[in-house]
């Protein structure tokens, strides 16, 4: 199962595009709310209704956890307790967990990127608590991290490439006649 966190000011295309391959491939996914609501409101006033809420998230089947940017989405998601002892469990288990934007800075300011490679939104590079990297997407062990809405589709093709294969990624990405 692949969770995708909504939280207020979440950026939608950070939020859809993965969510939207990653049902292509076949991959069990579920939006989250992290608000009282299962509606939960995007950084462009788009509402969305959650799959489940927090305490629905079944821990022992999570396979990933995505963590959409926006503002102040990112910020919602390093202010919520739950969120963070989430993103603690999910690093001591082994589970694999994706940021895009300025949700990099959650797990980072957390101290789980240490010793990892990571990108993010441009100027938040001090956030990540480790070695910057270049590229749209940078994955370093159980991390996968991206820039920002312009990197949606390539940061949901890496997942799709991690959770399924590349074969089904090269396979969407043809289907959605995505050209890099």
């Amino acid at each position: 199962m692949i969770y995708v966190l909504l939280a207020d000011g979440f950026e939608e295309l950070e939020a859809m595009a993965p969510v939207d391959l990653l049902r292509r491939a076949g991959a069990e996914v579920r939006t989250v709310s992290i608000e009282k609501e299962q509606i939960v409101t995007g950084a462009r006033g788009i509402p969305v209704a959650a799959d489940i809420s927090m305490d629905q998230l079944d821990f022992d089947a999570m396979e990933m956890l995505v963590l959409p940017g926006g503002y102040p989405g990112y910020e919602n998601l390093a202010n919520s307790l739950q969120v963070t002892e989430l993103l603690k469990k999910a690093d001591g288990a082994g589970k694999i967990i994706a940021a895009i934007c300025g949700a990099p800075s959650v797990p980072g300011q957390l101290g789980l990127l240490k010793g990892q490679k990571a990108t993010c939104y441009p100027g938040m590079e001090d956030t990540l608590g480790c070695e910057w990297a270049p590229g749209k997407v940078v994955e370093s062990g159980r991390f996968i991290t991206s820039r920002g809405a312009g990197t949606a589709v390539d940061f949901a093709l890496a997942l799709v490439a991690r959770a399924v294969s590349l074969e089904k990624a090269a396979e969407i990405a043809k289907g959605i006649v995505y050209e890099q």
